[in-house]
Parts: C-alpha cells; sequence; structure tokens
C-alpha cells in the first residue's frame, strides 16, 4: 500500500465496516465516522498508558471542544477501513488531535479531520489543567511525530 498518511508515525486502529454502520444511501453514515474517531483516539490513549480509570482517579476528562471533519469519499459495507491519529498539540488545558480514515484496499483517504479537546475537572465540568502525567505522555507522542518531520 502507497502511504497515504499526512503525518509521519500514526497511531492506527483497524475495522471492516459493518451493516450497522451502513444507512439509508447505502454508504457509511457521517455519524459512525466521529465514533469511529472516539474510538481510535481511546485506543491510542489506552496505547499511551492512559485509560478511564486514570480519567475518573485524577477527576479530569478530555471534552470536545470543536470538531472539524472533512468527508472526502464514502465507505461501504465489507470494506476494511485504517483510522489513523496524531496528538499534534498539547497545552496546559488544550490537546490537539488529527485524524484520517484510509480505505485499505486502494489507500483512498476518506476523511481527515481534526479535533481539539479541553481538559475538564469531570466532578464539575470546568476548565482545569491537563494532569502533569498525562500531558508527559501525550507530549510524549507529540515529539515522537515532530521528530520524525524533522528527520526527513
Amino acid at each position: 500500500m502507497v502511504n497515504p498518511w499526512d503525518l509521519p508515525a500514526p497511531f492506527i486502529l483497524e475495522l471492516d465496516v459493518g451493516e450497522g454502520d451502513i444507512d439509508e444511501l447505502g454508504h457509511v453514515n457521517h455519524s459512525v465516522y466521529v465514533k469511529w474517531l472516539e474510538r481510535c483516539a481511546w485506543s491510542h490513549s489506552w496505547d499511551l498508558g492512559i485509560t478511564f480509570a486514570d480519567y475518573r482517579r485524577s477527576d479530569r476528562g478530555l471534552a470536545v471542544l470543536r470538531n472539524e471533519v472533512d468527508y472526502l469519499a464514502s465507505a461501504y459495507l465489507g470494506e476494511r477501513l485504517l483510522i489513523a491519529t496524531w496528538i499534534v498539540s498539547v497545552q496546559r488545558i488544550k490537546l490537539v488531535r488529527h485524524f484520517q480514515v484510509v480505505r485499505e484496499a486502494d489507500a483512498r483517504v476518506l476523511l481527515r479531520a481534526i479535533t481539539t479537546f479541553a481538559c475538564v475537572e469531570l466532578s464539575t465540568g470546568k476548565p482545569k489543567r491537563l494532569p502533569v502525567e498525562f500531558a508527559v505522555r501525550y507530549d510524549g507522542a507529540v515529539g515522537h511525530a515532530i521528530a520524525e518531520v524533522d528527520s526527513h
């Protein structure tokens, strides 16, 4: 497969399009892609060693502040998709992820998205600083991608 990724070193979640993902128009419904992006983001967080339990323990969570999604082509029943994510920015309260959805069979980019998260205190819903332990892990993922970009 030709490298379809906009950035180096993606975290990739593979999935197959199921019947429940298809809408009345015969393709994957737009809302399903957003669920897949969330699933990919959580899988990446778990891979970095950050779990739901860690968020609850610290009384913090990352809430979506903004979602920018460009739907470029459709996916259909039975297709294998690759959902990729990169953390591109970690700030005091905000974290930004980029995403791409690619059809494995032809390496076609079906979707590009940017999601901005705000760290909130779970007990109050108010914006709060990202815990240091999370910031270090997330920032490490940013550093890895930047190092690979700089080396080319």
